[in-house]
């Protein structure tokens, strides 16, 4: 699955587009056909994931992508901006001087897609399902530090803190905090099936599985966010090339999630006529996690020995094409307290730097490990990937690696419960703080339960830094922990991704859409003149 109680200037530096779409940022927000929006991110319906379109239970790119344009939160962010400003409330603000009540005022007139008036029991109930359910993938960790919640009066919401957290306000940002009908949504199941009711600017009017789904504007929506179009639809591939050919033939207005490496490539150095890429820097960021309870990984020697020996440079370039760079820390550049404490810790990859780590531990023989990935969909490059890190393993004489695929909900199941040595998972920032790439995986409530428990980043350094509205003052915190990380290795970074969108010229507003989490902000979207 953005932003913060805080400025942080050098993320809005990365943002900046590095190519900017032709055409205004206006359009008109009342009329006009449907503004078509191509992707290769995949919602499924299956067992494991009978109710994607619930904000309880889904915790992706893909479907925060429809929750951030069809759902309203208390807080917002405006275009440009890393600091949550209201949308359904009318003010919030932290209530006495312990940092554990914050409180918000509900804005008058506020009412969901279906003209139900909404208040803060619905935001109470909506806070309290989210931790009933506590689905095991969804984004319930993020509201884990929400003790009780109270609704005094219809346009008053009060959230009483089990620790003061200054990263709150951001996470009242996301679909975490989504606001759903307390008349429409079980209390203590998920909403199953593709159905969804929000009070956000769009609607879902209807959603073929696979194939597209339809949003026109919210005609109740009084939020703040200024919107551009009248309505979207969002078309689906499996195949990126595919989402290209549909974009030059003028069945598509935008590409948005994901072209692969070697067609952004293309279109870089032969740019089409008819529709302009955009490049901008993001916070993805791309992980290869190890279980540490796995026989093969318990040794702390042999995931510095891995450490030792990938090459970052190498996975970027033949993989990726530069279209991502290198990372050595699990906080990326343009966070603010970013050091790159794996490359301090380990310098150069080294095989004989490698060699030596597990001699000195008594590892004498191949070490077996298999990687798993999620199957490759549209312009990923997921077995590409898991096959270079393998092989970069193997011709060290150092371990003995084999690659296996799975499907996401299968996939994000089965790593959650510990069955797999090593996995890869990219993680896009729910608001741009270091937390938030330390949090979801060393907080007592985890988005992916980790084996190693790193108990001064939980116990001492998250409580420290949380405590901090002056997030410049958490520097030498987060960078222990970064530093904590690097050393016992329960993790490793990979890369942080550029972010790109394409659309044809006669299409506003490309270079506001996407934001750090690669959401595309479907209002940003309009249609003028080309310039």
């Amino acid at each position: 699955m953005n932003r913060k109680l805080l400025v942080l200037p050098a993320l809005l530096g990365a943002l900046a587009p590095a190519i900017t779409g032709c055409g205004s940022s206006g359009g008109s927000g009342g009329s006009g056909k449907p503004i078509v929006v191509g992707t290769t991110d995949s919602i499924e319906l299956t067992k494991d994931n009978p109710a994607p379109l619930d904000p309880a239970t889904s915790y992706d790119s893909a479907t925060w992508n429809v929750f951030y344009n069809t759902f309203q939160m208390l807080l917002t962010y405006q275009r440009g901006s890393t600091t949550p400003t209201p949308d359904a409330a009318k003010e919030c603000h932290y209530a006495g001087t312990s940092g554990l009540t914050y409180q918000c005022t509900m804005r008058d007139g506020e009412k969901f897609s279906t003209g139900r008036s909404l208040t803060s029991t619905d935001v109470k109930f909506s806070v309290d399902r989210m931790q009933k359910i506590h689905w095991s993938d969804g984004p319930s960790s993020l509201i884990s530090d929400v003790k009780s919640v109270d609704a005094p009066d219809p346009q008053t919401v009060v959230f009483h803190l089990k620790h003061p957290d200054a990263t709150f306000p951001a996470k009242l940002a996301t679909p975490a905090a989504a606001i759903v009908d307390s008349t429409v949504y079980p209390a203590k199941k998920p909403y199953t099936g593709w159905r969804l009711v929000g009070s956000g600017p769009y609607k879902l009017d209807s959603w073929t599985a696979g194939k597209q789904a339809v949003f026109s504007k919210n005609s109740h929506y009084d939020g703040t966010l200024k919107m551009h179009n009248s309505a979207v639809t969002l078309k689906m591939f499996a195949d990126s090339n595919k989402m290209e050919d549909a974009i030059k033939s003028g069945q598509l207005d935008v590409m948005s999630r994901q072209l692969s490496p070697d067609q952004i490539q293309a279109l870089q150095s032969n740019p089409d006529p008819d529709f302009k890429l955009t490049q901008s820097s993001g916070g993805e960021a791309r992980y290869l996690f190890l279980n540490t309870d796995a026989p093969s990984l318990k040794k702390v020697a042999v995931r510095q020995a891995m450490a030792q020996l990938i090459d970052r440079q190498a996975i970027t370039r033949d993989v990726y094409q530069r279209t991502a760079v290198p990372l050595y820390s699990v906080v990326p550049q343009g966070i603010t307290t970013h050091v790159n404490s794996f490359y301090d810790t380990y310098g150069e990859p080294s095989v004989k730097n490698a060699q030596k780590t597990l001699r000195d531990a008594g590892i004498t023989s191949k070490v077996p490990l298999t990687i798993n990935f999620r199957r490759d969909n549209g312009g990923t490059m997921n077995k590409a990937e898991a096959e270079a890190i393998a092989k970069q393993l193997d011709v060290s004489g150092l371990f003995d690696v084999h690659v296996e695929a799975e499907q996401w909900n299968a996939f994000l199941k089965a790593a959650g419960e510990g069955k797999y040595q090593v996995f890869a998972l990219s993680w896009l920032p729910d608001f741009p703080d270091p937390d938030n790439y330390i949090a979801p995986f060393f907080d007592k409530e985890t988005f992916i339960p980790l084996p190693y428990n790193l108990t001064e980043i939980r116990n001492t350094i998250l409580p420290e830094t949380r405590s901090q509205a002056q997030r410049s003052a958490t520097t030498d915190a987060f960078g222990a922990a970064q530093k904590l990380v690097a050393e016992q290795v329960p993790m490793l970074p990979l890369w942080q991704a550029n972010q790109y969108i394409a659309a044809r010229n006669d299409i506003t507003g490309a270079e506001w859409a996407l934001n750090a989490s690669t959401t595309t902000q479907f209002w940003e979207l309009g249609r003028g003149a080309s310039g």
